[in-house]
């Protein structure tokens, strides 16, 4: 089995920035493509950013291009998320993905993590 383990939510006012850490544990014998999503009370769970296994493939959520990178050192499993610009509507609880490609559609990842809370305060 695979464990993902997110770290680094918190409170921000908005226009401030965070960091949010992903690491993968357990089987990993291989390199994974990573991703972040996130869900707001009452929302389905949206795409925010996903990262190839080697962290060249990029691709970001249309709410978040701009202010949000994500990052992933090669020969890791371990994604980063720095958010910047944050904004009470980024306000949700941040999950982190792994899987064998890149995409931004949910069912392609095989693993979750529990998910780290982030909430922007006016």
């Amino acid at each position: 089995q695979v464990q993902l383990v997110e770290s680094g939510g918190g409170l921000v006012q908005a226009g401030g920035s965070l960091r949010l850490s992903c690491a993968a544990s357990g089987r990993t014998f291989r390199q994974f493509a990573m991703a972040w999503f996130r869900q707001a009370p009452g929302k389905d769970r949206e795409f925010v950013a996903a990262a190839g296994w080697d962290g060249g493939a990029t691709a970001y959520g249309d709410s978040v291009k701009g202010r949000f990178t994500i990052s992933k050192p090669i020969a890791t499993n371990t994604v980063y998320l720095q958010m910047n610009s944050l904004k009470p509507e980024d306000t949700a609880v941040y999950y982190c993905a792994a899987g064998y490609s890149v995409a931004k559609v949910r069912g392609v990842y095989d693993y979750w993590g529990q998910g780290t809370q982030v909430t922007v305060s006016l």
